[in-house]
């Protein structure tokens, strides 16, 4: 009898461990970190999205581009290249969306000032009226840092291009100009593949603090 309880001891003690392996391993993988999404022009509003790639569900990256910042400098895709950032769609004259917009901005600026990964990018609408001297002046207002935020201007049909064919942020204005837009209120986060992983609501802090979160979730995966 004494031996069957040193048996059922020895069975106890073992099938506990057991179990306690097996409750791990069920609870690491449920807590696996998810991946953020990657999105393509399928998955965003058709109204947002040029109509001849509105039907791609997969591959899309954003295009080469070549723009002028706010101190005269050329501004292209191998400035971010192996970089993290959020970009948006502005215009300095704006009194509605884009101060608030603008402040965000600064905000997410604020908050990877010495993260060398992360950058952003804000593109002018009416690169007519926001010339270099107009974004500079824009840019010492807002608190821009040079090395880490690029507001930048160009050629109307480029940026038109850009918008309705890589970041899916902008509306078409529908009067006057075939290239005129109206923009959201989006920031879009890419990640360094030159992949869209989210868009976000500029004017909403929760949206902001959750794209913080969504910025360093990407650094742990890209690592």
């Amino acid at each position: 009898m004494l031996s069957f309880f040193k048996d059922y001891k020895k069975f106890a003690i073992g099938f506990f461990i057991l179990s306690a392996l097996i409750i791990s391993i069920i609870y690491n993988v449920l807590n696996v970190e998810k991946p953020l999404p990657i999105y393509q022009p399928a998955n965003f509003e058709p109204k947002l999205v040029d109509s001849t790639i509105q039907h791609v569900k997969k591959y899309h990256r954003i295009a080469d581009f070549s723009l002028i910042n706010q101190n005269g400098k050329t501004i292209t895709q191998d400035d971010y290249k192996d970089k993290i950032y959020v970009a948006d769609f502005f215009f300095t004259t704006c009194q509605t969306i884009c101060p608030i917009m603008t402040d965000h901005m600064y905000d997410i600026q604020k908050e990877f000032i010495n993260d060398k990964d992360v950058m952003l990018l804000s593109h002018s609408v009416t690169p007519v009226i926001d010339s270099v001297p107009q974004l500079k002046k824009y840019a010492k207002l807002k608190g821009v840092n040079d090395t880490k935020w690029n507001l930048v201007t160009g050629d109307k049909k480029h940026i038109y291009e850009l918008t309705r064919k890589s970041y899916f942020a902008v509306l078409t204005d529908g009067n006057g100009d075939q290239f005129d837009m109206i923009h959201t209120e989006n920031f879009i986060l890419i990640d360094k593949k030159q992949r869209i992983r989210g868009t976000y609501d500029g004017t909403d802090p929760e949206a902001i603090s959750q794209l913080l979160k969504d910025i360093k979730k990407l650094k742990r995966m890209e690592k």
